[in-house]
């Protein structure tokens, strides 16, 4: 039987990459995917891909930045499938190189309102549907910048460790209550967010795979595993963790 039949997830950054990946494997687990995405086309499309195999999926554009915005998103997935069982809050962007001190307010600005206050928007407003009808899992997607330093992105490396630091203190504060609230934190993963940090150089990213113990960069499909997991009942023991999906990278 599937893990996730009858039961409503949502995903926010869920029109490419991680995201995605992730979308197509609540569904293929019998899970009615919601898919909040600011660009409406790629979101769309992942709605187009789970719904060609069989699956269950809408789409409802979404910046993450705006709590009305998010408040909106929560409704309506409620309102549409009739709750929210499980929530991936994976919508991030990532900075330019630049060393410390190089780095523009505007940059700082757009790491935290995307990555941390987008991560407190969507927890605020799916811990208060969990609260009253019954629990749920709530992954939230940090990074292994999370984790350790990262030499030339400083505001994207403080915002992943916040996400941290908000993952552990809801998973706390809800734990007695029915709410899971954990972290991934993957390493260099073969997406679109990969290819703005090492701005697409070939070079570039043969140092980043060389980094990994493993031997190559992840693949999408190897975080979505783990964060279907970590909402499954499967994962029922696991709570306020921030798990590295690295190939070894933080094991050095």
């Amino acid at each position: 039987m599937s893990r996730f039949a009858d039961r409503v997830v949502l995903v926010t950054g869920g029109g490419s990459g991680i995201g995605r990946a992730t979308a197509l494997k609540f569904a293929s687990e019998g899970a009615s995917v919601v898919i909040g995405n600011r660009n409406e086309s790629l979101g769309e499309e992942t709605v187009d891909l789970i719904t060609k195999t069989g699956g269950k999926a809408s789409f409802y554009k979404t910046d993450v930045t705006q709590a009305e915005n998010v408040k909106s998103l929560i409704d309506y997935t409620v309102a549409t499938y009739g709750g929210l069982h499980a929530a991936f809050n994976n919508a991030g962007v990532e900075d330019p190189q630049a060393m410390t001190p190089d780095h523009t307010e505007a940059t700082f600005d757009l790491m935290m309102n995307v990555n941390v206050k987008g991560v407190w928007h969507s927890m605020k407003y799916e811990i208060e549907h969990m609260l009253n009808n019954g629990g749920g899992a709530i992954v939230n997607t940090s990074s292994i910048a999370g984790l350790i330093g990262y030499p030339g992105h400083a505001p994207y490396t403080a915002s992943k460790h916040a996400v941290i630091g908000l993952t552990k203190t809801a998973a706390l504060e809800y734990g007695k209550q029915g709410i899971r609230v954990n972290a991934v934190c993957p390493g260099a993963t073969e997406t679109r967010l990969l290819e703005g940090l090492s701005g697409g150089d070939r070079e570039t990213l043969r140092y980043i795979e060389s980094l990994h113990p493993i031997g190559r960069l992840g693949k999408p499909r190897e975080i979505a595993d783990a964060v279907v997991w970590l909402c499954s009942d499967e994962a029922s023991f696991v709570l306020g963790q921030a798990i590295a999906i690295d190939g070894g990278f933080t094991a050095i």
